[in-house]
């Protein structure tokens, strides 16, 4: 099998054990969760993962790539800033936190993009270990362990950050409005920005608004349990609390 054989394997591999760690009764059993956090919610957590995080192979080229041009951005939010100096209204709300709510909301993006560097780490031990498909949940745990700590203790750091700025109920609505304001004045100076980073902030901002969702249906209380829940379940699968 070639890298991308192996890659697109893992990929399916994984998406099954989020499908299967994420059952509302599993959950339900192994973690003691309230009443008031129920199967639906559990259902739309799982199919965010699997939509916006993990998607299936065959759709990974679009995100890649729009993901991809907004990795300059990411590292360099002060391009962004600049086209914020003409929103008027936006800095007159926000005045000199718009540049760290703005990172803020980059730093939301990052978990796409360490997800693939997570399959693409499993990828790199399938192929030194010899450990070939199919990929079950015995298999992608196996390569799991293979990982050095610290790169576990990212991944889940940066999964973490993600859910707990979607929690921030007042910062999470400047950062839509941001976004929203970056897609329309990029729009307006296309001969400045590629389609892929206009893309890029798009779909960027679907992630967070289809996040939102997830905790707008909830009480304050459960919020925060969910926050915990979702790093409890996502520690358990990668063995940091073995």
């Amino acid at each position: 099998m070639n890298r991308a054989e192996i890659l697109k394997g893992i990929i399916e591999g994984y998406r099954k054990s989020i499908h299967q760690r994420y059952q509302y009764q599993n959950i339900k059993d192994k973690y003691g969760i309230p009443e008031s956090i129920n199967e639906d919610t559990v259902n739309l957590l799982r199919n965010y993962w699997l939509k916006y995080i993990y998607p299936e192979f065959n759709k990974r080229n679009e995100l890649n790539e729009a993901f991809q041009s907004l990795d300059n951005y990411i590292k360099h939010p002060k391009k962004l800033v600049r086209l914020l100096l003409d929103a008027t209204k936006l800095i007159f709300y926000y005045g000199r936190h718009l540049p760290k709510i703005l990172n803020t909301g980059l730093k939301a993006m990052k978990t796409f993009r360490a997800a693939e560097r997570f399959e693409n780490s499993l990828v790199d031990e399938a192929i030194k270990n010899k450990i070939e498909a199919p990929y079950d949940q015995s298999k992608i745990n196996a390569l799991i362990k293979l990982l050095p700590r610290k790169e576990i203790e990212k991944f889940i750091a940066t999964s973490q950050s993600l859910f707990e700025i979607l929690h921030d109920r007042i910062q999470i609505d400047k950062i839509k409005e941001i976004i929203q304001y970056l897609i329309l004045a990029m729009k307006t100076k296309e001969e400045s920005y590629a389609l892929s980073q206009i893309r890029g902030l798009e779909i960027g901002l679907e992630l967070i608004v289809e996040g939102d969702k997830l905790f707008t249906q909830l009480a304050k209380e459960d919020q925060q349990i969910l926050v915990s829940l979702i790093t409890e379940i996502e520690k358990d699968m990668l063995g940091y609390n073995d």
